[in-house]
């Protein structure tokens, strides 16, 4: 097949390196223009544009992927199908409609479960047992594509966002080649996917890391996982500023009445009281150093029992 491979981020590189080690022609790749990266702001090409520069391929980095000169440059192309993996971008009816056997999108949850940017980090912080990958055949909803094939896995209690992230990633990259050789034997029935079943799963922001003690130990440890790497889970000491990085739940039991509040200080880390159950603490990153063991901050923070967290820290 002549196929044009959209995508930008890490994510999408095990798909587009299983391509270029299959006996399919990738005739471009499109992904998006280098941006600015990093506090030093440094302009940086995405991962994507860097893998097909190493295999010589013939590479678009249009601002805006709907424009009539991208669209003008993949009709002359002529696609058999057009695979797309992360792009960060909507592509509309007059690109879908170029190939001949259609827009293929790999998308990390088990649709419809979670659809759009943010799928992996959202099923963290929702507490999912269960996530995947999904292959779809492309409409101009976002993520609402009729369902070609999924790929599910369990998450484990140690994940985070940025190892299912890895894990998904190898999955989607596999899965885009095992739909691609059916569409060619005819052996895949779309599966139109059930609307009532959708939940969405937006980009996320700084605030999405804001730690509520309020909520339960479950809830709080989730929501620590699903934020890291980006944006992190955060909440106050001091009035200052301090990422969470790392945590365990102690025990899932109702306590005391003042969520935030330090119950006890192991070895290892510092306990925390939550709405419902305790928090075990074991890494943290206090603003503007580098990430340390909470038994040094511990000490380094003067933190001890009584000590509370959060906005009133």
């Amino acid at each position: 097949m002549r196929i044009v491979f959209i995508g930008t981020p890490e994510f999408a590189i095990p798909s587009l390196q299983n391509l270029i080690e299959s006996d399919e022609e990738i005739i471009a790749v499109i992904t998006q223009p280098d941006r600015p990266k990093g506090r030093s702001r440094k302009i940086t090409p995405p991962p994507v544009k860097e893998l097909a520069l190493r295999h010589n391929l013939f590479l678009l980095q249009p601002e805006d992927a709907n424009s009539h000169q991208t669209i003008a440059a993949l009709r002359q192309l002529k696609p058999d199908l057009i695979a797309v993996v992360a792009y960060g971008q909507i592509l509309s009816s007059k690109i879908l409609e170029i190939p001949r056997c259609g827009c293929i999108n790999v998308h990390a949850s088990l649709l419809p479960k979670y659809r759009g940017a943010a799928p992996i980090q959202w099923a963290i912080i929702k507490g999912e047992k269960t996530t995947g990958v999904t292959t779809m055949l492309m409409d101009e909803g976002m993520d609402t594509g009729d369902i070609l094939l999924q790929k599910s896995i369990s998450i484990e209690d140690s994940d985070t966002a940025a190892t299912l992230h890895d894990k998904l990633a190898v999955i989607g990259g596999n899965l885009l080649i095992e739909t691609i050789t059916g569409l060619k034997k005819g052996k895949l029935v779309p599966i139109p996917q059930d609307n009532s079943k959708a939940s969405y799963a937006p980009m996320l922001t700084k605030e999405d890391g804001k730690i509520d003690w309020t909520g339960t130990a479950e809830d709080i440890h989730n929501r620590i996982r699903g934020t890291y790497p980006w944006p992190g889970a955060y909440t106050f000491f001091n009035g200052k500023r301090v990422k969470i990085l790392g945590s365990e739940v102690w025990d899932t039991k109702k306590h005391g009445d003042t969520p935030g509040r330090v119950w006890g200080i192991l070895k290892d880390g510092f306990i925390v009281e939550c709405g419902k159950g305790r928090l075990l603490i074991t890494q943290i990153q206090p603003s503007g150093r580098k990430a340390m063991r909470t038994s040094d901050f511990v000490n380094g923070y003067n933190v001890t029992e009584g000590c509370i967290l959060g906005d009133r820290g």
